[in-house]
């Protein structure tokens, strides 16, 4: 049974009269005829009561219309509500995040894109890399915002924001009024540390061991403002990028003294996935701010 054919049999019923119905349809009557009869051959019993061209819906054909109009109906109401998600003017964004981006970039970000589309909404969610990577992968969201870069092909990573790396220490430590500080001057320190799903672990795992030092990890933290949590109450030192949602009271930021301390921050997407015009819309506003 075809969406059309219902479209047929209602228009049929509503007219009855082949004829007229088929010119209504801009199509054959002998193809709407047979299209009727199809339709009544699958159902197993008439839908009309035929008079030459002229057709009356019998007791089956009013039957079966009550259900065909609640189709044809939710079938529109579907329609209707898939183009107002994907308009580009007025769709919906499903979007991905990591928590600590929530406290300042995504609430600007947000408010930048929707001051120039007021009528865009977003629909979020936020949590730490394996959380939201699942987001996308299941297909609740379309798009992601991490700091951690593809590590295949699957996906096309756009650049967002880099940003330099700290030491950050309680005001009481030792090295809190150094202007700078090489890294290997904390071999040895009690180290607050983060545990697998968050992104920045996983790179300062490498550079610590391309600077060839150690680090004494005393607390692995579920999330970046649990690290600043430790740092600021004393129980050890930590790196982290200087963001709105990490600058508590009580820490010391320096600067490090090596090169390439940086963290990188950017956009996530499939690429084989099918972006509605509203969410291509939205990565073009995003490469147009990263130049790309």
């Amino acid at each position: 049974m075809e969406l059309t054919q219902l479209e047929y049999f209602l228009k049929v019923a509503r007219m009855e009269h082949l004829t007229r119905a088929a010119e209504s349809l801009s199509i054959t009557q002998p193809a709407l005829s047979h299209s009727i009869l199809k339709l009544e051959a699958e159902l197993g019993v008439p839908l009309f009561e035929r008079k030459g061209r002229n057709l009356k819906i019998n007791r089956y054909g009013m039957m079966f219309s009550k259900h065909v109009e609640m189709i044809l109906q939710e079938v529109e109401r579907g329609k209707k509500e898939i183009e107002e998600y994907s308009n580009p003017e007025s769709g919906v964004i499903h979007l991905a995040y990591l928590n600590i981006l929530g406290v300042d970039l995504i609430p600007k970000l947000i408010r930048e894109y929707q001051f120039l589309n007021p009528a865009i909404t977003f629909e979020l969610s936020q949590g730490d890399k394996g959380a939201i990577l699942n987001q996308v992968e299941e297909g609740y969201s379309d798009l992601m915002i991490t700091s951690e870069q593809p590590v295949n092909e699957t996906y096309e990573w756009v650049p967002m924001l880099s940003l330099p790396l700290y030491l950050v220490v309680s005001n009481e430590h030792r090295l809190a009024d150094q202007a700078s500080v090489h890294l290997g001057e904390i071999t040895g320190e009690p180290f607050v540390g983060l545990k697998h799903n968050c992104s920045l672990k996983n790179s300062l795992l490498a550079r610590v061991h391309h600077e060839n030092f150690t680090l004494a990890a005393t607390y692995d933290a579920e999330d970046l403002q649990t690290v600043a949590g430790f740092v600021a109450a004393g129980l050890g030192v930590s790196v982290l990028p200087r963001t709105a949602g990490l600058n508590l009271e009580g820490i010391k930021w320096i600067p490090i003294a090596e090169e390439g301390w940086r963290w990188e921050v950017g956009l996530h997407l499939k690429k084989e996935r099918f972006l509605s015009p509203a969410t291509a819309r939205f990565v073009a506003f995003i490469k147009e701010k990263a130049g790309l």
